[in-house]
């Protein structure tokens, strides 16, 4: 009977004398018309769901540190791809084109710097990066690089979207000068588990870790769970924020934040909070004045939403306020008010186009040369870099000021400690 592990061991022998060198194309496809030559690096769950989105290109290879998922990804999407368990030697043996990243937080940014640097577009899950510090390299990496590149924001293309930012931009709440954003979801790491239950057989769990500092292994950390945990996540901020922020970020072009506090329990070293809530100052931008944008989770909301008509049923949404009226919106939906000014207000002709697809939109830049997409990494890792602050401010325990310009905390060295961490022998960035 063959196992997984003789699987993925056979598959991986075959490969031992592979080894080809990097195309570097950097931003520019040579062969076109013909399919991208594709590498996915996991294969399951939110990964799955990147790899499905690939079916038009030729999917040359793909890597799962779970046997199991990786042996059903082969089987049942890309029958002739090749497995991998790690993706150094993945991206160091297959001649591709591009990659598309869906690996826990932790390892967004040794994947994505690693496969930038050998000439490769590349598609990374939000949040783009797990540190401060990842966030400024790959945006970085990316400029320089010219290749095509997006961050897996899907909502950024809903129509929705579109709409919204639209008309803010053109004054239907009049002057922004705050935003609460609100989620109901929890992912809390207070909890830790005792009992150790042994490593899967399906599972390396030290290529699992890369990164990170090492840890025992737990169910709660392989397939979903890592999210409540510091080490490999970064709770509900890093999982939801980048979604809805991107709304607020891109409807008032903010570029970061000068200063940043945080509220909650009192915190973990080790696991996120149950609740959570966030307030980034932003200094004034071209055509506004300054801008506080709070964010809140685990339920908690803005006291007075409640209070407010027709707005009690939204468990997760965006709220500009302007002196004007206000705007809520969430993923498929808006409401302009007071009804007052919903009635007297005209909204604008659309003219953000139509995205043919998240992932569509980063083939077709890749396929015709263009290097535009939506949410590329110059400035997705702005808005990763923000998110991350509300991180370092709440586990800091302070207000603390940023400097963007320099890329640090300047009152506070308990938060400049937070802003990246050594990795592992072995893993780079």
């Amino acid at each position: 009977m063959t196992t997984r592990r003789h699987f993925l061991a056979g598959s991986l022998a075959v490969l031992a004398g592979a080894a080809v060198p990097p195309r570097r194309r950097f931003g520019i496809f040579t062969r076109r018309g013909e399919k991208l030559r594709v590498g996915v690096i996991g294969v399951a769950n939110r990964g799955r769901d990147n790899l499905n989105q690939m079916r038009d290109e030729e999917i040359v290879a793909l890597c799962d540190v779970d046997a199991r998922y990786l042996e059903t990804a082969i089987r049942e999407v890309a029958r002739s791809a090749r497995g991998y368990r790690d993706y150094r030697e993945m991206l160091a043996k297959e001649d591709l084109d591009a990659v598309v990243v869906s690996t826990p937080d932790h390892h967004h940014a040794p994947a994505t710097a690693l496969a930038l640097r050998r000439g490769l577009h590349v598609y990374c899950e939000k949040p783009l990066a797990h540190t401060v510090h990842e966030a400024r390299v790959l945006a970085a990496v990316a400029r320089d690089s010219g290749l095509v590149t997006q961050v897996g924001t899907q909502i950024h293309s809903r129509p929705n979207y579109h709409r919204v930012v639209e008309a803010i931009r053109v004054g239907a709440v009049g002057t922004v000068e705050e935003v609460h954003v609100f989620c109901d979801k929890s992912w809390s790491g207070v909890d830790r588990p005792k009992e150790l239950p042994p490593v899967p057989e399906d599972l390396d769990f030290d290529l699992w870790l890369g990164p990170a500092p090492e840890r025992p292994f737990h169910p709660h950390l392989h397939p979903e769970q890592w999210r409540r945990w510091w080490d490999f996540g970064g709770g509900t901020l890093a999982d939801m924020g980048c979604h809805y922020l991107d709304l607020v970020h891109w409807a008032l072009d903010l570029r970061g934040p000068r200063v940043v506090s945080a509220e909650g329990p009192a915190p973990d070293p080790r696991g996120a909070p149950e609740r959570l809530h966030v307030r980034w100052e932003h200094a004034p931008g071209e055509g506004r004045g300054p801008v506080t944008v709070h964010w809140y989770d685990g339920g908690w909301r803005p006291q007075d939403l409640l209070e407010e008509r027709g707005l009690s049923d939204w468990s997760n949404g965006v709220r500009f306020l302007g002196e004007a009226g206000y705007l809520i919106a969430d993923y498929d939906r808006h409401v302009l008010g007071p009804e007052a000014r919903a009635q007297e207000f005209t909204p604008p002709a659309p003219w953000i186009p139509d995205s043919t697809g998240h992932h569509k939109d980063w083939l077709a830049a890749i396929h015709a040369g263009s290097g535009s997409t939506s949410c590329s990494f110059e400035d997705a890792g702005t808005l990763a870099e923000t998110v991350l602050l509300g991180i370092v401010a709440f586990r800091a325990g302070k207000p603390i000021t940023w400097d963007a310009a320099l890329g640090r905390v300047v009152d506070c060295p308990e938060a400049e400690k937070l802003l990246h961490y050594e990795y592992r022998s072995g893993w780079t960035l």
